[in-house]
C-alpha cells in the first residue's frame, strides 16, 4: 500500500489518504476483526500520521524553491491548527457508519474537483480573515478524512489570486501542520480506549503507519519521474473515476 501511495503521490501530486483510508478500514475490519466504530477513526488517524514525513520532505523542497509565503502560512496556519484538532475529535466521536458515509461523500466531491475543477480566480484577494477561514475548513475536513489537504487548499488559494507554485508550496507545509495537529488530537482522543488493539498509539496503528512510510518514501521519486513521461491530466481523471467507485462501494457496503 505504501509503495502504491508513494507512486501515485509522485505521479499525480495527490495525497495517499484517499487510497489509504478505505484500504486500512478493510484491513482493520477483516484482519484485526475490529468494529467499524474503531476501524474508521484508526484508519484516518494512521493515514494522517504517515503524512508527517512526506509533508516535512515536501515543505523542505518548496522552501528551497522559494515557494513558501510567510503571510499565507501564518494566517492559514492558525485556522489549520484549530480545524485539525476539531476534525480529529469529531472523527473520534462520530458513529462508524456515519463517518464512513461522510468520508465517501467528501471523496466523491474531491474526485469531481479533480475532473472539472480549473484554476479560476475570484475578484477578491486574500486577507488575514479569509486565510484563517480557509485554514479552518481545510484543517477540519482534512483531519476528518485523513488527508493532507492539498486538494482543498490549492484550489482555494488559487481562487484568491495566489500564484499556483506558491499555492502548492504552502499547501505542502499546511499538510504537515494538519498531520501534526490532527495526529496529536487522535492520540489524545484514543489514549484511554481499552478496545484498541496492541501497538495502537491512541488511534494510530503503528505497524501500518511504519509499513506505509518506509515504502512510500522510495516510490514517490519514481512516481515523479514517470509523471514527466505521461499525460497526468488523463491519469487524474482515471484516478478520480476510481475514487468514485471506491466511495460508492463504501456507501453501499
Amino acid at each position: 500500500m505504501g509503495a502504491l501511495v508513494g507512486l501515485l503521490a509522485g505521479m499525480l501530486g495527490i495525497g495517499g489518504g484517499l487510497i489509504m483510508v478505505p484500504a486500512l478500514v478493510y484491513l482493520f475490519v477483516d484482519t484485526l476483526e475490529l468494529e467499524l466504530s474503531l476501524a474508521m477513526p484508526m484508519a484516518i488517524a494512521t493515514s494522517l500520521s504517515t503524512i508527517i514525513l512526506t509533508g516535512l520532505s515536501a515543505s523542505r523542497a518548496h522552501f528551497k524553491l522559494g515557494n513558501l509565503n510567510r503571510f499565507i502560512l501564518i494566517w492559514s496556519g492558525l485556522g489549520i491548527a484549530v480545524g485539525a484538532v476539531i476534525g480529529a475529535q469529531l472523527a473520534s466521536s462520530m458513529p462508524g457508519e456515519l463517518l464512513k458515509d461522510v468520508f465517501a461523500v467528501l471523496v466523491i466531491l474531491i474526485a469531481l474537483q479533480l475532473v472539472f475543477g480549473g484554476h479560476k480566480e475570484s475578484k477578491q484577494r486574500m486577507s488575514k480573515l479569509i486565510l484563517s477561514l480557509v485554514g479552518l475548513v481545510t484543517g477540519g475536513l482534512s483531519a476528518l478524512m485523513g488527508i493532507g489537504g492539498g486538494s482543498i487548499m490549492v484550489p482555494a488559494l488559487v481562487w484568491f489570486k495566489v500564484n499556483i507554485k506558491q499555492a502548492i508550496g504552502c499547501a505542502s507545509f499546511c499538510g504537515l501542520m494538519i498531520a501534526l495537529f490532527g495526529s496529536a488530537s487522535f492520540i489524545q482522543a484514543g489514549w484511554n480506549n481499552v478496545l484498541l488493539p496492541e501497538y495502537a498509539f491512541g488511534y494510530i496503528y503503528l505497524p501500518a503507519s511504519l509499513g506505509i512510510v518506509i515504502t512510500s518514501v522510495f516510490t514517490a521519486g519514481l512516481g515523479a519521474k514517470i509523471s514527466n513521461q505521461l499525460n497526468t491530466q488523463l491519469l487524474k481523471k482515471i484516478f478520480a473515476g476510481f475514487l468514485v467507485l471506491v466511495s460508492l462501494r463504501m456507501l453501499l457496503g
